[in-house]
């Protein structure tokens, strides 16, 4: 349900007096238009402004971000969990994953396909959630469902999860169809947006693996995100899809009065000896359809190898030393660097 508040309110969730936020409607011009007019004043959207003062750097909050492709097998969950991990690792970060793709690869890349089997088999994932959305039940508990510490690296202590469950496959399509309740508060894109409220803010930054289309599921992780990557591999299977997703997000972003960034398209299991990869990496460096992040990641056995989930000591072990681990760390730094901004 949207909730409303008055210039009051928005100073106080800014920490700041009446008086600045009347002068930041007119110093700004992107400044959130009021959602309603009364006598008492002007009221507005309260995501919409707390989005527009996490982006102008007057209040904290985690910085969203959902990476997506049409396409699979493009290491689109690679690079999700190698973020994650770096975030975490390298530079200090509160990260929360949510795994939106029914093919569950993040999940078992963080926690071991063992622990997601008792997982799923308690009924302690997002398909719960989801699944509670079309029965109209509360079975819920995102406190068991919320995975804390996970990581197979040593070094990395600040990374949580939300996991995902194979049997989200069968909710994809149902998701339209569920109930709207009372005073139709429950829209089917914000399932997502009302399981994490009181947990968001515990986190620098949340990232969300999406399913390979532009379905609802994906629909929710777009609602919460600032932004989003999408990895591609730099072929015409993998970029045919890119214009379609842009065009997607825009619409869907008009449609809820809130800006949902292009940060970028990341190459992704690079060839250098291809000339198609080279023809395609110098299209894409044009930027017709989106920006270009600087990094690019080379194809490599030990980025493939990563996937397993066994115990190991360090990030550059996980990842490798031939050069991955620091392009992580450069794609990270650059991503950081766009959210800042």
């Amino acid at each position: 349900m949207q909730e409303l508040v008055g210039l009051s309110e928005i100073a106080e969730i800014a920490g700041a007096s009446n008086q600045t936020v009347s002068n930041w409607k007119k110093r700004y011009e992107d400044f959130p238009e009021p959602i309603a007019q009364i006598k008492a004043g002007e009221f507005y959207d309260k995501d919409h402004i707390v989005k527009w003062l996490k982006r102008k750097g007057k209040i904290m909050g985690a910085k969203i971000v959902a990476f997506i492709n049409l396409k699979g097998g493009v290491a689109k969950t690679t690079t999700t969990v190698g973020t994650a991990t770096v975030l975490a690792g390298t530079f200090g970060k509160k990260v929360l994953v949510i795994d939106l793709d029914p093919q569950t690869n993040c999940t078992t890349m963080l926690i071991g396909e063992e622990k997601w089997k008792e997982l799923n088999n308690d009924k302690h994932t997002l398909y719960t959630l989801f699944k509670d959305a079309l029965d109209e039940k509360n079975n819920f508990d995102i406190e068991k469902t919320l995975q804390k510490s996970v990581s197979n690296i040593r070094d990395v202590n600040n990374l949580d999860l939300l996991p995902s469950s194979l049997d989200m496959v069968d909710l994809q399509d149902r998701i339209a169809t569920a109930p709207q309740g009372q005073f139709y508060a429950n829209n089917p894109t914000e399932i997502i947006k009302r399981a994490v409220k009181n947990i968001k803010n515990d986190y620098d930054y949340i990232l969300i693996d999406c399913p390979p289309n532009m379905g609802l599921i994906t629909l929710n992780g777009l609602r919460i995100a600032d932004g989003y990557v999408i990895p591609t591999i730099p072929d015409v299977l993998s970029t045919y899809g890119i214009p379609q997703i842009i065009n997607r997000v825009n619409k869907f972003s008009d449609s809820i009065g809130e800006e949902i960034e292009c940060l970028g398209i990341v190459a992704t299991k690079v060839r250098m000896q291809s000339s198609l990869h080279n023809r395609t990496l110098n299209q894409l460096r044009m930027e017709k359809d989106a920006p270009m992040f600087k990094t690019v990641f080379y194809e490599n056995n030990q980025m493939g190898e990563a996937a397993e989930y066994q115990p190991i000591g360090t990030l550059r072990q996980k990842w490798g030393y031939q050069g991955q681990y620091d392009r992580l760390e450069a794609f990270t730094i650059e991503l950081m660097d766009k959210l800042e901004a």
